[in-house]
């Protein structure tokens, strides 16, 4: 930072430049204050101003990123409940804002996954070859969040579903 540059000045452009190109968490923008060596008191004062503006609204963000993560990447509540920690949302917020999400929306994104994945030639009227799919589309489901139990079901009855399909020829 230019030692003669206003530290308020610098930081509200910091921050404003960082607002242009996505929504950010509070914790966010304090951690590019702080890596632009913005005087904490100054970063506090800036932040708490962009708030009362409401151009900083960390509940906000919280609901706006768990609509767009579950509907982009279909991610489980778990799954994002660890994103919005990393970017600095717990408690509360976290909490209401996954609220939005509810079981069946949770079941629905996961068998969607799932059915997006089976293919014709996957044998899966062969035991071995049915367990190894099991096996990795369960795995697929945990790595987005979902639990163990619910990928399980929701795999076990997405391929009984498609292998009770008419075949095409």
């Amino acid at each position: 930072m230019d030692p003669d540059a206003d530290p308020a000045a610098v930081a509200r452009a910091i921050v404003l430049r960082q607002l242009t190109s996505s929504a950010k968490s509070r914790s966010q923008l304090a951690g590019k204050l702080a890596e632009r060596q913005i005087p904490k008191d100054v970063a506090d004062a800036v932040l708490d101003r962009f708030e009362e503006v409401r151009l900083v609204d960390d509940a906000e963000f919280a609901r706006m990123w768990v609509r767009s993560r579950a509907q982009t990447r279909s991610l489980a509540r778990g799954a994002l409940r660890r994103e919005l920690t990393q970017k600095g949302i717990s408690g509360d917020w976290a909490e209401q804002a996954l609220e939005q999400l509810t079981d069946d929306d949770e079941q629905r994104s996961a068998a969607a996954l799932v059915r997006r994945k089976l293919r014709p030639e996957m044998a899966l009227a062969d035991g071995a070859e049915r367990d190894k799919y099991v096996r990795r589309l369960v795995g697929m489901l945990s790595r987005k969040g979902y639990a163990p139990g619910l990928a399980f079901s929701i795999v076990t009855t997405e391929i009984d579903a498609y292998g009770d399909r008419p075949q095409q020829d």
